[in-house]
């Protein structure tokens, strides 16, 4: 059984959440379109709580699109001191990111290709994920979207709605070293760089929580 099948709707007796998706749920209701931010440090769940929510609010049409498609690719950062802080908030093309969300706001093109992020090559590939125009739901997900420097106030101001998922930090680090070792660090270089460049992400992030439209609780 997937991690996700055992959710079902488990998430839902959560009273902080059962309440945010009734209230994006009536949001929906005018046929506009809604981008909504989902953001938490790094290892918080934010992927699988994306996917959660797409499944759970079908037959309604949602998308997710991950700010993940925007890292800066290998060949910009190897060689440079941002390779070993990738992952950092100046180690994403913000400004591709920023660009992409007007577009989807915009909703005026028959359909928008955005970026994926592959673990298994380490690389974020063009054009991965279709978004055709009728899907009225956009959920993206991303460590940044809340923070101050620019130009990510701007991509707060495209987004309806940002929340925060709040996880314990034993668990996300935890889940931080398992996923670095995944995808091919040895152990001690994955606890290395979960209590260390994550880490220091995770302040950051956790700083701009305030900021949230709401925060909730998730493991």
């Amino acid at each position: 059984m997937s991690e996700l099948s055992r959710l079902d709707g488990e998430p839902l007796r959560v009273p902080a959440i059962a309440a945010a998706v009734e209230g994006l749920q009536s949001k929906l209701d005018d046929g506009g379109r809604f981008l909504l931010g989902i953001t938490g440090s790094p290892g918080s769940g934010k992927s699988m709580f994306a996917e959660w929510l797409r499944r759970h609010l079908a037959p309604l049409a949602a998308i997710v699109v991950p700010m993940d498609g925007f890292h800066l690719g290998n060949a910009i950062i190897d060689g440079t001191p941002l390779r070993h802080r990738k992952g950092a908030i100046d180690t994403f093309d913000a400004g591709g990111y920023l660009s992409l969300l007007r577009r989807l706001a915009r909703r005026d093109e028959d359909v928008v290709y955005a970026p994926d992020f592959r673990r298994s090559i380490d690389e974020p590939v063009a054009a991965s994920i279709a978004v055709p125009a009728d899907i009225p739901l956009v959920i993206t997900e991303g460590n940044y979207l809340l923070a101050e420097q620019p130009p990510w106030p701007d991509v707060r101001a495209t987004l309806g709605e940002v929340w925060f998922l709040e996880t314990p930090r034993e668990l996300r680090l935890a889940r931080l070293i398992d996923r670095h070792v995944e995808f091919g660090m040895d152990r001690p270089a994955a606890e290395a760089w979960a209590n260390g460049s994550d880490e220091a992400n995770a302040r950051l992030i956790e700083s701009t929580r305030d900021a949230a439209d709401r925060v909730l609780p998730w493991v």
